[in-house]
């Protein structure tokens, strides 16, 4: 008796635990909702059942045989249930078409059962309560036309206050336009909301049999309409067909009437029809007919789309013809070209897509495809504005202001070479971005939970960081080449030295260099890159380079040693080797020297024995004037000192650093006695300073008839041709030719 208590208490337990378990085993079958939820009086006697089928032994051996029978199929379920599905390809192809053929064939029978509804409906078969379906429908039909009447008459006063808007702001500017746009839409929305009020008075108070109350399908309705009409609000405030001068969008008065008639016509179908028609049909007749609704409304607004793709196929192919035309046909333009020989047949496929689709799954396949639809449409506006305004701004360039420009004259080209670069990079990132925006909003991959796994993080992070380390490259080279400008700029700021000129320019160059290679490795160790072998094979590349070539390391060698000693500057007057010249580039391998002709040479360091520097600290004028034998030499010296006096009242007085320094006569000529004097002068200045002396020379020569000798042939005829020539003036140099005869 105990076991058999034990028992009891067993079982008791199993059915307050799992009643809907114990019941399966008692009746050998499952048990509906229906079953679950009967009174509670049923459970009572199920019971009841239980305790006579325990203290029954017979029953009580069959329970638990049937119970050990139970046991085998239940594990075997349970590993049927363990094995791993097949996921294979094919087999999601057949649930997907098995999903779409049960869908449509559940559609098809939505609408058999709802015309067979509807032939009851008005044969009588269902009109047990047919004075209600009267009354309802008289109820309705006066909220309808109560509410539809009320709004027409508010948009007629909306509309007569527009057009004082509109004609008030039309000669304005954009912030008036703003602000009339504004005004109307406040008006429009009051409009809505007034009529909207004023369905639901009515229907509390006249739409059923008590007031305060009111029926679910005029709460339908009010919500309907309230809906619909503020999204077609929202199309009328973008399109505005009413009044051009609140028009922002550029579009025509035609085309903004079209496009605002048809979508006013898809979303109020689509909205009463899903929201109002169907849900009333489902509760008045059966859910069948509201079914049939849903998918005659769907397919209606389908073929609308259809029809008015097809009438502006030719349209948005002109259109994007003539932008295709305007860029010159280039990469994107012949893109928009082949858009519009074939966007209708991509529309098309889409609109029976989203049929079919929705036919299968009308339950959440609508709404996902409409959610993905709209985020993809968003994804390609924001796009094609940021990749519109970066093409804007690349192809319109970059303009400094002029005093910046006046600074820093090589920076708006150094600019121009590196912003369009770095703008094409961004323009491909925000390419890349939509296209992984797409592709997020229709489920083809889970791009949002890639990102946030640590795989994801560790290589968006790696990217980034090297994004950001060549952005900062960039920015570093600009920043310190326009320093080095501003610097070597005379016009601004301290006036270089040639030193500084050649440091700050070597300093550039030694800049770059490292900056790209160290851009580049950190850049490359960003994005898990090794950089160790490449430092290694460096090395040894550059040790191969030593060997095989010594030239080049004896011409560095050499050059660093040059800048060391500070020998020579760029603009200098220099002779290196055999070549003198001014100094126009000077690096840590070469020097670039243009002569006196124009002519430019390299000069590698590897060949310089010798440089001579014309330019350093001071210059002297050395001049070294011949006169004749017969002259006075301190008549000579004092016209030289009135030379110089007179050369000190020019232009060339700031320039002359002491007085002249006499030397005398330095040496005896053929013809010419020598005297020398000396000008100390500026670096650089000395040619110039004694080109003009020896032209004052030249001028305080011949006012004082001091001789300048030179060479010159006298012709003595033969002895019988006459008298001989009267011999020259002492003090000339001549050379005798005497031709004896015969």
């Amino acid at each position: 008796m105990s076991r058999m208590l034990l028992i009891r208490i067993l079982f008791l337990s199993l059915l307050l635990v799992l009643p809907a378990t114990a019941q399966d085993i008692l009746t050998g079958g499952s048990t509906t909702p229906a079953e679950e939820s009967a009174d509670p009086e049923a459970s009572s006697a199920a019971v009841d059942d239980l305790i006579r089928i325990l203290e029954d032994d017979t029953a009580r051996a069959a329970l638990i045989e049937r119970l050990q029978q139970a046991a085998p199929e239940a594990e075997g379920a349970q590993a049927q249930e363990t094995v791993a599905p097949d996921m294979s390809i094919a087999r999601q192809l057949a649930e997907y078409t098995q999903g779409i053929a049960e869908g449509a064939s559940n559609s098809v029978r939505s609408i058999g059962l709802a015309l067979g509804n509807l032939q009851a409906l008005f044969d009588g078969t269902m009109n047990a309560d047919g004075e209600a379906l009267r009354q309802f429908a008289i109820n309705i039909g006066l909220l309808i036309a109560a509410l539809f009447g009320s709004f027409f008459l508010l948009r007629l006063i909306a509309n007569a206050l527009g057009r004082m808007i509109a004609a008030r702001v039309s000669a304005r500017g954009v912030v008036a336009r703003i602000t009339g746009l504004l005004g109307l839409a406040v008006i429009d929305v009051a409009s809505i909301l007034l009529a909207w009020g004023l369905g639901y008075v009515l229907a509390l108070n006249f739409g059923t049999t008590s007031r305060g109350f009111m029926g679910i399908n005029q709460s339908l309705l009010l919500n309907a309409f309230l809906v619909v009409e503020l999204i077609k609000l929202g199309v009328r405030i973008v399109l505005e067909p009413r009044f051009s001068a609140l028009r922002f969008l550029p579009v025509t008065e035609g085309n903004a009437a079209y496009w605002s008639f048809w979508s006013a016509r898809v979303i109020s179908l689509l909205g009463y029809a899903f929201m109002f028609v169907a849900p009333m049909l489902s509760g008045l007749v059966s859910r069948p007919v509201g079914g049939a609704v849903e998918v005659l409304a769907m397919a209606t607004a389908v073929t609308i789309g259809i029809i008015i793709t097809l009438q502006n196929k030719d349209d948005v192919r002109q259109w994007l013809g003539q932008i295709s035309e305007r860029r010159g046909n280039d990469g994107f333009g012949q893109m928009l070209a082949a858009i519009g020989r074939f966007w209708h047949l991509v529309v098309i496929a889409y609109l029976v897509a989203l049929l079919v689709v929705w036919f299968a799954n009308p339950e959440t396949a609508l709404p996902f495809m409409i959610a993905a639809t709209m985020q993809s449409v968003f994804a390609v506006l924001i796009g094609s504005l940021v990749v519109g305004f970066i093409s804007r701004f690349v192809s319109t360039g970059l303009s400094l202001p002029d005093d910046v420009r006046q600074r820093l004259p090589l920076l708006e080209s150094r600019l121009k070479s590196f912003v369009p670069a770095v703008m094409r990079v961004v323009r491909w990132i925000v390419i890349a971005a939509v296209v992984i925006a797409i592709g997020q909003a229709w489920a083809l991959f889970d791009f949002a939970s890639w990102i946030g796994s640590e795989e994801g993080l560790a290589v968006a992070g790696s990217v980034v960081s090297a994004a950001l380390i060549l952005l900062a490259a960039i920015v570093l080279y600009v920043v310190v080449a326009s320093w080095v400008e501003y610097r070597l700029n005379v016009n601004f700021g301290k006036v270089p030295t040639s030193r500084e000129k050649t440091l700050l320019n070597l300093f550039k160059n030694a800049f770059t260099v490292a900056l790209v290679v160290f851009g580049a490795m950190l850049a490359l160790a960003q994005i898990g890159v090794n950089i160790a072998p490449l430092l290694a094979g460096a090395g040894v590349v550059g040790l191969a380079i030593g060997f095989g070539a010594q030239k080049l390391v004896q011409d560095i060698i050499t050059g660093i040693f040059i800048q060391f000693e500070n020998i020579m500057n760029e603009g200098d007057v220099v002779t290196v080797g055999s070549w003198s010249g001014v100094v126009e580039k000077l690096t840590i391998r070469s020097v670039t020297i243009r002569d006196l002709s124009g002519t430019v040479h390299l000069v590698p360091f590897s060949s310089v024995e010798q440089v001579s520097n014309m330019m350093r600290g001071f210059s002297y004028h050395l001049a070294e004037i011949g006169v004749s034998y017969d002259s006075d030499i301190e008549e000579v010296k004092s016209a030289m000192h009135e030379a110089f006096d007179r050369l000190m009242q020019t232009e060339h007085k700031d320039e002359i650093l002491d007085d002249l320094e006499m030397h005398g006569v330095t040496g005896f000529g053929d013809s010419a006695i020598m005297v020398r004097a000396r000008i100390k002068t500026l670096p650089g200045t000395q040619w110039g300073t004694g080109r003009r002396y020896n032209q004052i020379i030249k001028e305080v020569f011949d006012e004082r008839g001091i001789e300048i000798p030179y060479p010159h042939v006298t012709y003595v005829p033969a002895a019988g041709g006459g008298a001989s020539k009267s011999p020259p003036p002492a003090g000339r140099v001549e050379d005798q030719r005497e031709d004896s005869a015969d």
